[in-house]
């Protein structure tokens, strides 16, 4: 496998590297989630939704 202590600390270095790395995504995911959670999201998103079928629901009205 490993032929001297070089390449040992080489790859504990890289693994430590990427573990870093994955911390730092999953730190980035949390903060998407709690910005997708906001009480503001969810109200941004149920007005679009009332705005998007109420104007149909009215078109559907209209026309009959």
């Amino acid at each position: 496998m490993y032929r001297n202590f070089d390449e040992i600390e080489y790859d504990l270095e890289r693994l430590d590297l990427e573990r870093q790395i994955a911390l730092e995504e999953l730190k980035g995911l949390k903060q998407e989630v709690k910005e997708d959670l906001s009480p503001y999201n969810w109200l941004s998103t149920s007005i679009s939704f009332v705005k998007k079928y109420g104007i149909l629901y009215l078109i559907k009205k209209i026309l009959k």
